[in-house]
């Protein structure tokens, strides 16, 4: 389903992405791993078209994505979950949901029942602010928005960052049912590894803004993690 060929990425003058590679098959999980600031955020706002890429390609069932917009991106079924959540304070629960509503290819204007199925908790605050929420929910919300989108690959990056133990079990409950039952496509970045290995069933491993390492996650052993995890 998304194939990245090649790809190289700078920062002014720093390179940052070195010829990377990356392929994540239709209805895979698979968990980016690597120490901070290898470039795994970097890679995914490639991915979104967030930051250009130098050169290389990225290709989303089988289409070259690389020069297109971030909306049509999203069009084109890829949700995006951020590093930080980034919600709209100010805007209600139900009003962030909607907001992804004119993204959707369908042009559908109600917020999808799974969304409040999967979080019930969204349905209960849907007219609270979202920086009322606390992080754990407000964590929920943007997972619900980017799902909003009827998306086909789901990419969130660090999404147990900062959240509460029982939130982080009911995040991956929902990812693994999103991948196992609905099929849906998933790519997350995460540092903690209990989670990236209850959630995942394959692994990539970054270092230095190349991919060093990749494989069934039952594969993710302590030499890999003692070389390549370990701070």
């Amino acid at each position: 389903m998304l194939q990245v060929r090649g790809i190289n990425q700078f920062y002014n003058q720093s390179h940052i992405l070195w010829d990377l590679d990356l392929q994540l098959g239709e209805g895979a999980c698979g968990c980016l791993l690597g120490r901070n600031g290898v470039g795994k955020t970097t890679l995914l706002k490639c991915i979104m078209g967030l930051l250009p890429i130098r050169d290389g390609q990225i290709l989303f069932k089988g289409r070259d994505i690389s020069r297109l917009s971030t909306e049509h991106r999203a069009r084109g079924g890829i949700g995006y979950v951020p590093q930080g959540r980034e919600i709209f304070p100010l805007l209600t629960v139900e009003e962030n949901l909607k907001i992804s509503l004119g993204a959707r290819a369908d042009r559908a204007r109600q917020i999808p029942p799974l969304i409040y199925e999967l979080f019930p908790v969204l349905r209960e605050m849907k007219h609270r602010r979202g920086g009322d929420l606390s992080g754990g929910q407000q964590q929920q919300l943007a997972i619900g928005r980017a799902l909003v989108l009827d998306p086909s690959l789901l990419i969130l990056d660090e999404p147990t960052e900062g959240i509460q133990p029982n939130v982080v079990r009911d995040i991956s409950d929902v990812i693994r049912r999103l991948n196992s039952e609905l099929g849906l496509t998933v790519l997350l970045v995460e540092q903690k590894l209990p989670f990236a290995r209850r959630t995942a069933d394959e692994f990539f491993i970054m270092e230095r803004g190349r991919a060093v390492a990749g494989g069934p996650m039952d594969q993710l052993d302590d030499q890999l993690i003692q070389q390549y995890l370990t701070v």
